[in-house]
């Protein structure tokens, strides 16, 4: 499956990068395409259910190591390594900050974000420890979070792909291989499609040809409330996730308290016509 999605991903970037067909023609052409290619393979029905160990990808657990606890002691192992490494990752971004000659957060609000994050961290990790452990899915997305993090903070690819967003004609005239990049970033975008629809069907043990619709605007609606920009060049991996969970806490509260499904749409229409507005507005002031 993650092959499949590697090779649509790529088909993708063919045309972009190559042919130079704008991206959004060419991603709206492959999502009628991609779609009607599953209306056909699976004829109008749903498919299941899945193997066991599928399964465990969306439902399962981290499994139980140790001696018996009122905690999860595995969980509690990989929470105190996040710690560890939040600590670590933070300190070492402040020394480069200064050795860069950029001024870092004054000392005191830096402990105050550090033990923000260390407490945020630790809560968590009790809160899964008391339940059953560490979701599979959620260290799958921490795996993802902190792999395409530092690609994009410490490679040299993360770098090509923001002055590449950010201005184009200036990372060509830098040397960046737009084309070769571009193809990349659409090929693990297809990959991680194929991951996100592996997840999808697993959780609910099926494989619709209706699943996923208006996934795409949820997508780019959280991309946008994570603070990436119209203008390209801004936005951190962590964003989009902060901004997929803000949308995730938006939908489960609108059900909990009965709001309908048309005025939810008008509700996170609002929102992300906010969020649009608010960088526009932060980029003009900062123009001026």
């Amino acid at each position: 499956t993650l092959l499949l999605g590697a090779v649509a991903g790529a088909l993708q970037g063919f045309f972009i990068a190559y042919v130079g067909i704008p991206s959004f023609i060419v991603t709206l052409a492959g999502m009628l395409l991609f779609r009607g290619l599953t209306e056909i393979f699976l004829k109008g029905q749903t498919l299941g259910p899945f193997p066991d160990g599928l399964q465990k990808v969306a439902n399962g657990f981290l499994p139980e190591v140790g001696p018996q606890t009122n905690y999860h002691n595995g969980t509690l192992l990989l929470g105190l390594g996040l710690v560890a490494y939040v600590v670590f990752q933070e300190v070492r971004d402040r020394r480069r900050q200064r050795e860069f000659a950029l001024e870092p957060l004054p000392t005191g609000l830096f402990a105050l974000k550090l033990t923000a994050l260390v407490a945020a961290v630790l809560v968590t990790t009790l809160l899964l420890a008391s339940y059953k452990g560490a979701p599979v899915v959620l260290l799958i997305l921490a795996a993802l979070l902190v792999g395409f993090g530092y690609v994009m903070r410490n490679a040299v690819i993360g770098r090509h792909v923001y002055a590449i967003g950010g201005n184009l004609p200036a990372a060509k005239l830098s040397g960046v291989k737009d084309k070769r990049v571009t193809f990349a970033v659409f090929l693990n975008m297809g990959m991680l499609a194929a991951l996100a629809g592996l997840v999808f069907a697993a959780r609910f043990n099926a494989a619709s040809p209706k699943a996923g619709v208006n996934f795409e605007l949820e997508a780019i609606a959280a991309a946008f409330i994570g603070g990436a920009s119209m203008s390209g060049g801004v936005g951190t991996v962590l964003g989009a996730i902060i901004g997929g969970l803000v949308l995730g806490v938006l939908n489960n509260g609108m059900n909990l308290v009965g709001v309908g499904t048309d005025w939810q749409q008008v509700i996170k229409g609002l929102v992300l016509l906010a969020a649009v507005g608010f960088d526009v507005w932060n980029k003009r002031r900062a123009g001026a």
